[in-house]
């Protein structure tokens, strides 16, 4: 049966467009219950034993939620008690339309063969399919068509002689409610279902609350109103708000900040927790500035939000109390605002322990984030003494104006707080990095083993295997993505190989696998662990480029002189062998040993030659070399805990490897900028603003010297001179500051930008090639220029520059929030090395000075952290602090100085479960009154910024 609608469209042109839209209904769709005898299906998904023990329902029965109970209690429906659901189209196309991430969780429960939802197209059924009438609002439509489904769904069932089995329509809508009841319909709460069931009284637990006002504690309005959309928007487009994304304070909980896009950027402060407004860091929000006398400066004091629920009653007084304290200075002072509206909510489910009430019969409790930067949470639970010590996930519901916290619901139980999978599983979810196996739908695109190299492979590929190719990495790397060869040919010149793995070979463009690793964007490498980015079988076998075994390589060749001059460049698909697979010592111990004079020592050594040339003139071009610490771990070969800390020691074998990548990014950029100008993927390094150098600037005229930092080559020439006799460590405490001075290298698409330069490099343009097994960009560009030198066909999406801008937006976000998951692992694993060793003395070196603290660096260890000279009794330590200089003097006896060397003690602060921390203390110079151990922060160990 077909039905068609016929509608007029206003083009942009502002023509009118007839529009015909088909509408097939068919009578021959599947129920999907095992018990039907009506449908003559072969593989029913609902099954015959329906529905687990309710109160309210003995017989089995199917669930048939309606929309908003999908969309609000999806942590209920993922639950494994909850089985035989029963999907509507009409319901599964309104959660598309309203949450993205609801309706991917969604799907993944209707795959799932253990959970037997089952879908069903009742938009497409001519006995379910409704028109919408007249008058009638497209929501009224809908909850009419659900319940259409449900009434058609019994009344069949009821025909199949099933043995009494009931379809129950859950819904929290009132009047739906109502209506199905009229309708003689079996409808339940969904609260009032999951209360029911008997042997599963703890799903309870995961239904999100109600934003009544029977649910909040309080009647007293702690927080303004929100302000409605259209008058958000009208307020945005008369430039009275502002719009911009919250940023909360870690160190204050009553101080925010909002960054305000657009030509005249800008950063907005928010101090108070009824200028707050109920935001939570990353929610879009609309701001209104506040008049400027009531403009304050940035607060000095750190603030934790210790309070218990007595805070649901806080006084007006007591909150302007603690927010005087932030507005001591009249200096510093910036823009400040208030929030009038939340425009994008940012929710997520998030990691920390639960806060159990003092009140023994009380089911309501706090739960307390391991983001000091999201405020606790309210929840509802009667498994508070089983979830002491857990680490657990929470998910907000709502935030009422009448509660000083959000209320939400527990989601599940992670494991015991300090473990170490529990750990990382957290830092895993914190950072929103993708971990979970990859899908059937995604391995079903592997090759299927046993795999070899065919002949029509080879005469579609330069054969190089006969080259003297090698490998250089980190101990057991075994994702090798890279290998190099260097020859002498006939006519005196040099032939330069940098062979790449080829992944895209094996991941086609828009398949599961492919759409997989684009998500994931990039390997996570963590302590001791690594998340692929693509499956194993690619990652550490058929695309690592490991020694003697033939591999599918993209090979970037260059022919130089001995000068390291590039007289030709070429692009060639290829098949390599790599001879060995070397770590960077024992590449290095073949280039230092000179009785060895095989044919890979002679590669390496040319390599080796070649790249000390391109680095020298990459530094006359004004590329920086700055410098970060980076640490490594050992670990017990049984337990897998650190047993011993120390930095990373680099080699010349390092730089060379490195300065074939770049060389090879560059010519590759290069190469796919010029043959597609709009849609190439580049990689960029802004320069800083002038102030970022502030803070360098001034350290370095505290030693007497000048840095001057109008070009990337002026700062290279500064730090080259910036030396200090009897102290050999100053340089690279320097260059350690400047990186600090650096903006972040992002992706991007040439179509959607004109600032290509590369600052850190001082290349006028760069891409990244050298990493497809890590990398999702990489793959990109692997594709982009297989299609330049005609080895592959291009498709649509490839050519599309906006899509590319969208894929690059998620690039950079994957990369940066892998980078701060790997060192939330490294600061965790320095925890346990420390609780295992104690307290230590180290030396230090000081880094920043504060108005009550000194930051130190400790180059042993690459650690750094805090150690602070306040007290919280009032009989603590005089200080004066000098922002010139800047320097702290403690007790008129001693002045603190950047990069003053000191002794710490070292130990681990365990006393919050929640939030371990690296304590510092200063043992020398000996001040006295100031040995007492004082709080410390969270230590940092800095990853190297190498772009390659």
């Amino acid at each position: 049966m077909l039905k068609s609608k016929t509608f007029v469209k206003k083009t942009r042109s502002g023509g009118v467009m007839k529009i015909v839209r088909e509408h097939y209904l068919r009578d021959d769709i599947w129920c999907g219950s095992e018990t039907c005898t009506e449908c003559g299906q072969d593989s029913a998904v609902l099954q015959r034993e329906a529905g687990a023990a309710s109160s309210l329902c003995s017989e089995p029965h199917y669930l048939l939620p309606d929309t908003n109970v999908v969309l609000h209690q999806i942590d209920v429906l993922e639950d494994p008690v909850i089985r035989n659901v029963i999907i509507l189209q009409t319901v599964l196309q309104e959660v598309r339309h309203r949450s993205a991430p609801v309706y991917k969780r969604l799907k993944d429960i209707i795959h799932d063969k253990e959970k037997h939802f089952y879908t069903f197209t009742n938009e497409h059924h001519r006995e379910t399919f409704i028109e919408r009438e007249p008058g009638e609002s497209a929501n009224d439509r809908n909850d009419r068509a659900i319940r259409v489904a449900t009434k058609w769904y019994n009344q069949h069932l009821e025909k199949c002689e099933s043995d009494g089995l009931k379809v129950l329509l859950i819904t929290n809508d009132e009047g739906n409610k109502d209506k199905a009841e009229e309708s003689g319909l079996l409808v339940y709460r969904c609260e009032q279902y999951i209360k029911s069931l008997l042997s599963n009284p703890e799903l309870v637990d995961r239904l999100a609350l109600a934003s009544d006002e029977k649910n909040e504690i309080s009647s007293k309005v702690l927080f303004p109103d929100h302000l409605p959309l259209s008058r958000i928007q009208a307020g945005i487009k008369s430039g009275a708000f502002l719009q911009g994304t919250f940023k909360a304070s870690s160190d204050n909980y009553l101080e925010a900040t909002v960054f305000i896009q657009g030509d005249d950027a800008t950063e907005v402060l928010l101090q108070g927790l009824q200028n707050l407004n109920r935001a939570i860091y990353q929610d879009v929000v609309a701001i209104q500035l506040l008049p400027q006398d009531q403009w304050v400066a940035p607060s000095s004091v750190v603030l934790l939000d210790e309070g218990a629920a007595k805070d649901d009653n806080i006084t007006e007084e007591e909150e302007n109390e603690k927010t005087l304290k932030t507005r001591a200075e009249a200096a510093g002072r910036k823009p400040t605002g208030k929030v009038v509206g939340i425009i994008k909510r940012n929710w997520r489910p998030f990691c920390g322990m639960l806060n159990a009430s003092l009140l023994k019969e009380s089911t309501r409790h706090l739960f307390t984030p391991a983001d000091r930067r999201i405020p606790r949470i309210r929840i509802e639970t009667r498994q508070a003494s089983a979830l002491a010590g857990q680490r657990i996930m929470v998910a907000v519901d709502g935030w009422s104006r009448n509660s000083r916290y959000p209320n939400g619901h527990f989601v599940r139980s992670l494991g015991t707080a300090g473990d170490k999978e529990t750990e990382t599983e957290v830092l895993l979810l914190e950072h929103d990095v993708p971990h979970q196996d990859f899908s059937q739908a995604v391995l079903s695109f592997l090759p299927k083993m046993p795999w070899a190299i065919t002949p029509e492979d080879l005469a579609a590929r330069q054969d190089l295997r006969n080259l003297t190719v090698c490998s250089v990495d980190p101990p057991g790397c075994t994702d090798i993505d890279d290998a190099l060869h260097c020859r002498e040919l006939d006519n005196g010149n040099l032939e330069v190989g940098v062979h790449i793995a080829d992944v895209s070979h094996f991941i086609r463009p828009g398949n599961a696998l492919d759409k997989e690793a684009a998500s994931r964007g990039t390997t996570v490498y963590l302590c001791g662990k690594r998340i692929d980015m693509v499956p194993e079988l690619l990652s550490s076998n058929l695309c690592s480029l490991r020694s003697n075994v033939e591999r599918f390589a993209f090979s970037c060749i260059w022919e130089m002189n001995h000068q390291a001059e590039i007289l030709k460049t070429r692009f060639t698909k290829s098949v390599i062998n790599s001879k060995a697979s070397l770590t960077y010592a024992e590449a290095q111990m073949r280039i230092d040993d000179a009785t060895m004079t095989d044919d890979i020592t002679t590669s390496l050594r040319g390599l080796n030659r070649l790249a000390k040339i391109l680095k020298r003139q990459r530094i006359v071009k004004g590329a920086l070399t700055l410098s970060s610490v980076e640490v490594r771990f050992h670990m017990d070969s049984e337990t897998h805990d650190p047993i011993d800390l120390q930095t990373k020691e680099l080699m010349e074998t390092n730089s060379m490897v490195e300065e074939f990548m770049l060389l090879a990014n560059i010519s590759v950029a290069q190469k796919t900028y010029n043959e597609f100008s709009e849609c190439a993927l580049l990689r960029k390094h802004p320069a800083p603003p002038p102030s970022n150098y502030d803070i360098l600037i001034k350290a370095a005229r505290s030693k007497g010297l000048a840095i001057h930092t109008d070009t990337a080559k002026a700062l290279a020439d500064s730090l080259d001179v910036a030396t200090v006799d009897g102290f050999p460590y100053f340089n690279t405490l320097l260059r350690v500051l400047a990186t600090r001075c650096m903006m972040q290298a992002v992706y991007f698409c040439s179509g959607m930008d004109s600032d290509f330069h590369h600052y850190g490099l001082a290349s006028p343009i760069y891409t990244h090639f050298t990493s497809p097994i890590r990398r999702y960009s990489d793959i990109i560009v692997h594709r982009l220029l297989a299609v330049a030198i005609g080895a592959d066909s291009t498709y649509a999406d490839l050519m599309d520059k906006h899509k590319q801008s969208a894929l690059c937006n998620n690039l950079n976000y994957r990369h940066k929030m892998a980078q701060y998951a790997q060192r939330a692992s490294v600061a965790f694993h320095t925890q346990l090395f420390f609780k295992s060793r104690g307290v230590l003395n180290e030396e230090a070196f000081i880094l920043f000075v504060r108005k009550n603290a000194i930051i130190v660096l400790i180059p042993k260890f690459g650690l750094e952290g805090t150690v602070f000279f306040d007290s919280k009794d009032k009989a603590g330590p005089s200080l004066s602090f000098d922002e010139e200089g800047p320097t702290l003097t403690v007790e008129q006896l001693h002045t603190f100085r950047m990069f003053d060397k000191v002794k710490v003690t070292v130990s681990l602060d365990d006393s919050n479960l929640q939030h371990q921390k690296i304590r510092m203390s200063l043992v020398e110079p000996v001040i006295p009154g100031v040995s007492v151990p004082v709080p410390a922060v969270e230590p940092q160990a800095k990853k190297p910024k190498l772009d390659r």
